[in-house]
């Protein structure tokens, strides 16, 4: 019997595909082929073939640098080792949407859902960490203005804390004086 799989799963797996480069969330193009059900190549030829449609902010190609930066990261296999030959392309969100379309097959269209969803998904975390990362600075910014007037505080909290200089007088009956007035010895 086959395990049935969440409809989170497939959403989770391309989230953790998805990754910044250029200060732009973008996937791999041997990570969208797979998912999509085609090869590396295939995906790639059909780019090539309809590059009308690809424009820079679609899609584009890893530099050198870039490329060795993800190697590092993601321990990918190195040319001469069964790895890349040449440098690989990276699909923005618009651009996997795209390539969905000029496959034309039905897992591509089944699964451009879950891959428009990771994206969208990822944008809202972060936006989500950029509002509170503007709510930390904000927060920091009136405990600086606050620090002196807490400080004072604290002062006065230990200066009440100290017991007083010199003991004060007792308020009552006090036994020894009532004595001297009145002539009782005892």
């Amino acid at each position: 019997m086959a395990k049935k799989q969440s409809s989170s799963e497939p959403l989770q797996k391309v989230e953790s595909l998805i990754f910044t480069i250029r200060e732009v969330k973008v996937i791999l193009d041997s990570d969208l082929a797979p998912i999509y059900g085609v090869t590396t190549s295939r995906l790639n030829q059909q780019v090539k073939r309809n590059a009308d449609r690809f424009p820079d902010d679609f899609v584009f190609q890893l530099t050198k640098d870039e490329f060795n930066s993800l190697l590092l990261q993601n321990a990918t296999s190195k040319v001469g080792r069964g790895g890349r030959r040449k440098l690989p392309y990276v699909f923005t969100e618009h651009g996997a949407i795209m390539v969905a379309n000029v496959l034309k097959t039905k897992r591509a269209a089944q699964m451009s859902i879950f891959v428009v969803r990771a994206f969208v998904r990822l944008r809202e975390v972060a936006t989500t960490y950029r509002e509170l990362a503007e709510r930390l600075k904000e927060l920091e910014h009136k405990v600086g203005n606050h620090d002196k007037a807490i400080q004072a505080i604290m002062e006065a909290i230990r200066q009440l804390m100290q017991p007083p200089e010199k003991p004060k007088r007792k308020i009552g009956f006090r036994v020894e004086e009532r004595r001297r007035r009145y002539g009782n010895k005892k």
